[in-house]
């Protein structure tokens, strides 16, 4: 009797266990696997493991993610931006056809026309001052007197006509005259202000952007070990995105972050390794050439 008992109950936990068993299998064939290195190289050194650092898969890009953040807190617009400054409205012009307000540097002065000079206040005024050492040295004098700005217009306007093609052709003939002109309008530039409220919008968005790539996107997150390896398990089939958030993979003086494409097939293994060759240089390098 307890013989028949026994078998009974081993029958039935072998008719339980049957459908978990089933079901486990079924579940592994129909997810996947992915697998990872992180590897990073130092300019002119071998590559190193990227140790440690959280490695999340996402179901949409982080450009895509950020993208879409972006709708919700759109970047201040230049245009209005320059609307609102205290200057001319020739350098207002200037600054929207250029689509830039940074009044400094070599690559600005380089750039400038003289007909831009000689038709924007701002410019013309610090052209002007900067050049003041080289009065009666071959730079041009005026001939026209202000108080003959109303008494005699015909001929101040003709003479300060004169004077203009006069400083044109000089800043033809000298182009070095132009260079540090910039320092008198240090107090002008409306740059630093721009790059701070850009600033403070690109800390915006990648806060935004992270937030909803964790509670919208996100299936899976790994960290590497001390090789570089890391893994997504059990992941369901279809199209993702290994991304790094907002960390970065350092190297020496090589900063890189990823949000490469991957395909999880059913019940396969899917290895990817991570590279200079597709990683991806942080946003902030690129901003600092921006204007």
């Amino acid at each position: 009797m307890a013989l028949f008992i026994g078998s009974l109950l081993v029958a039935l936990t072998i008719a339980q266990s049957a459908p978990l068993a089933a079901q486990s299998v079924q579940s592994a064939q129909s997810t996947g696997h992915v697998e990872f290195t992180a590897l990073v190289a130092p300019t002119g050194g071998r590559p190193e493991p990227v140790r440690q650092l959280t490695f999340y898969l996402l179901r949409k890009s982080m450009e895509n993610i950020r993208a879409e953040a972006l709708q919700m807190a759109p970047a201040p617009d230049l245009d209005k931006f320059i609307d609102r400054l205290d200057v001319s409205a020739e350098l207002k012009a200037w600054m929207k056809k250029h689509h830039s307000v940074r009044l400094a540097g070599g690559d600005f002065t380089k750039g400038l026309t003289p007909e831009e000079i000689l038709n924007v206040p701002e410019f013309f005024k610090a052209y002007m001052a900067h050049n003041a050492a080289y009065r009666g040295a071959g730079f041009p004098e005026p001939k026209y007197k202000e108080k003959e700005r109303t008494t005699k217009p015909d001929k101040y306007k003709a003479q300060k006509d004169q004077y203009e093609e006069a400083v044109r052709k000089f800043i033809v003939a000298a182009p070095d005259s132009v260079k540090g002109m910039d320092i008198e309008m240090i107090d002008l530039n409306p740059f630093p202000k721009w790059a701070s409220l850009a600033a403070k919008q690109d800390q915006l968005l990648d806060s935004r952007a992270f937030q909803m790539a964790q509670e919208r996107y996100l299936a899976a997150r790994a960290d590497t070990d001390l090789d570089g390896n890391g893994s997504f398990a059990s992941v369901a089939a279809g199209n993702y995105w290994i991304s790094m958030l907002g960390g970065e993979a350092l190297a020496g003086d090589v900063r890189l972050h990823w949000d490469i494409p991957v395909t999880v097939r059913r019940g396969e293994t899917t290895r990817v390794e991570l590279s200079n060759l597709n990683a991806t240089r942080p946003a902030t390098e690129s901003q600092n050439s921006a204007n």
